[in-house]
């Protein structure tokens, strides 16, 4: 109902899924965007050009977003693809709207995401996003994994100093929140009765 379809654990397996549900969604004349997350490694599998390719042929509304961490499991970007391979002429050629910006820019990541569903909406076919971030922690847990050696730590310090979570206004926005909270829970705290002796030793 709320429009998730879910994920697939196969490098690649959310393309035809998710252009399969654009195609339906476009046969039954619904006003939706379809969008599909993915990661530069995933660009590397066949059905990454067979999709663009239908998604364009057909002209259907969907948001592809690549992640462009620069890893896939322990490899990277440099030793999977050549240099000059460009993942936005890529989808450029296959007549594609592409844009691409800073993934640690959030106002950047909002403006480009805006621009290509509105693209999308006025039914102009499909966009291809791409935005060049970073993958901190390990490649599937919570954990860190510097010490695999697959990494450098001043590579590691540099992404990690650009993280939008420690950018000034995300900052600020946290703490008002957590300020205004706090405030709210005091406010209620002091216009509350206080507890019976039979709750006195009540906690929840």
């Amino acid at each position: 109902d709320a429009g998730f379809m879910g994920s697939t654990p196969i490098v690649g397996g959310t393309f035809p899924i998710g252009v399969g549900i654009a195609f339906g969604s476009a046969l039954e004349g619904k006003k939706q965007v379809t969008a599909i997350f993915f990661g530069e490694g995933a660009t590397e599998e066949g059905v990454f050009s067979e999709s663009l390719n239908f998604a364009a042929l057909k002209n259907l509304p969907v948001l592809f977003v690549c992640e462009n961490n620069l890893y896939s499991v322990y490899s990277p970007l440099s030793v999977r693809q050549p240099p000059n391979r460009s993942r936005i002429d890529l989808a450029k050629a296959h007549g594609i709207f592409a844009l691409e910006g800073d993934g640690n820019n959030l106002e950047e990541v909002l403006s480009l995401t805006k621009q290509g569903v509105d693209y999308i909406r006025e039914g102009s076919g499909p966009c291809f996003l791409e935005f060049a971030t970073y993958r901190h922690r390990e490649h599937c847990g919570p954990n860190l994994d510097n010490q695999l050696g697959y990494r450098t730590e001043e590579e590691f310090d540099y992404w990690l100093k650009r993280d939008p979570l420690r950018d000034i206004h995300v900052d600020q926005a946290i703490r008002e929140k957590i300020e205004s909270e706090i405030e709210e829970a005091f406010t209620f705290a002091e216009k509350s009765p206080y507890p019976t002796y039979e709750e006195g030793g009540v906690y929840a």
